[in-house]
């Protein structure tokens, strides 16, 4: 479902296993999750076999990928990318920085937030515009989930270019639903875009972002990404 959302230069790769065979991880990747629960452990390493097949698609050889602060993966030079894992689904985009400056993907479950999250991550003003959507016979869709995970790939696309932490409140995102759902008979499916409006700016990134999602068999899919010349294309 990533690679819907994503052009032709970066390669994807995702998986609904839980799981992986043992030997999957490298040594290095092994000691970082020598501590961790079992959940953890396997979010991990299904993330890392979906990045090295996605290195594949690249031409790449397969190597580890550690973390940095707040759970960076660290690339090969010359790569960029972005990692995510839920309930039934994990992914891997990765591309190279003469292609793309930087991108964020994120999946999640599609279900409503836990209560009293919405107001945390959401401003009141994405609160207002996405009421009347959830009123207009957009059935189960549950929007706050979408602009949770469309918020998560906004920071994933920040934060390894700026290295600076970016709150949920701090981009204000306007969603928006085709309507054609382009989901090719799968029950439950959904798709559009989303911009998102930077209220913490730096001037390696534009001040608004732009993205796609995507809702396939209960999972909400959505990828943001920077060109390297964005200036010259007219990006603000």
């Amino acid at each position: 479902m990533i690679e819907r959302l994503l052009p032709d230069d970066v390669s994807c790769a995702a998986t609904r296993e839980e799981t992986v065979p043992d030997g999957t991880l490298f040594p290095e990747e092994e000691a970082l999750m020598a501590r961790s629960v079992a959940k953890r452990r396997n979010d991990f390493a299904t993330a890392r076999a979906c990045a090295r097949r996605a290195m594949a698609g690249l031409g790449l050889p397969p190597v580890a990928v550690l973390h940095g602060h707040r759970g960076k993966p660290l690339w090969p030079e010359g790569i960029v990318g972005s990692l995510t894992h839920c309930h039934g689904y994990r992914a891997a985009a990765l591309a190279r920085e003469q292609d793309v400056l930087s991108l964020g993907i994120d999946a999640e479950p599609h279900a409503p937030l836990p209560e009293g999250v919405r107001e945390l991550v959401t401003l009141p003003a994405e609160r207002e515009r996405i009421g009347p959507q959830a009123e207009e016979g957009s059935g189960a869709l549950h929007w706050d989930r979408v602009l949770f995970s469309a918020k998560e790939s906004v920071f994933k696309t920040w934060y390894p270019v700026t290295g600076v932490e970016l709150d949920f409140v701090e981009a204000d995102l306007t969603m928006h639903q085709e309507n054609d759902p382009g989901g090719g008979g799968t029950p439950g499916a959904a798709r559009g875009t989303f911009t998102a409006r930077l209220l913490l700016t730096d001037p390696a990134l534009p001040t608004t972002l732009r993205g796609r999602w995507r809702i396939e068999d209960g999972v909400i899919a959505t990828a943001v990404l920077v060109r390297p010349n964005w200036r010259e294309e007219g990006g603000d």
